[in-house]
């Protein structure tokens, strides 16, 4: 597996609730790229809860929104937008757990709109939430002039924390 680098990390402005790592209130998501899949290892905290202990679902939704954004960003080297997102909650997911497991992977592209499923796993292995979220793709012109994209690149191979999950 490989660290995806932060091409927007110390950039003036930057405060993405998902990615930026220095949020304090935001989920601070680092991602790997694994082959086809983004991969990323997360801890939840309390202050994300729905009910006790479990991890609200509004913030399982945007957890898949965002790995789904980093699919676009390594896979197409572009940015884009969410525009529609199904989320489908199979068992509750504690906050009290180590972390959880994301995978997402392109389904299906076509022109500029693409497909990718998101699996989030418990720190078991276990199966939780599933989400398919459909993405409009911006030109690379657009998002280089737009959005500041320039290159999502990786580190070397590394060794790194992220146990593969059951599928």
């Amino acid at each position: 597996m490989k660290r995806i680098i932060n091409p927007w990390r110390g950039m003036e402005g930057y405060r993405c609730f998902g990615c930026d790592p220095h949020s304090e209130r935001g989920l601070r998501m680092e991602f790997y790229e694994d082959g086809d899949r983004i991969v990323s290892r997360w801890k939840p905290r309390p202050e994300f809860q729905g009910w006790v202990d479990t991890l609200h679902g509004g913030i399982q939704a945007t957890l898949a929104d965002e790995i789904s954004s980093w699919v676009v960003f390594r896979k197409f080297q572009t940015s884009g937008v969410t525009s529609r997102m199904e989320v489908r909650y199979l068992k509750p997911v504690h906050t009290s757990d180590d972390y959880i497991t994301l995978h997402a992977t392109v389904a299906r592209q076509r022109r500029n709109v693409v497909d990718i499923e998101v699996k989030l796993y418990d720190s078991h292995g276990q199966l939780c939430t599933e989400a398919l979220c459909i993405y409009f793709l911006f030109p690379k012109e657009k998002a280089h002039s737009e959005f500041h994209f320039c290159d999502c690149g990786v580190e070397e191979e590394t060794e790194t924390p992220i146990e593969p999950s059951a599928e």
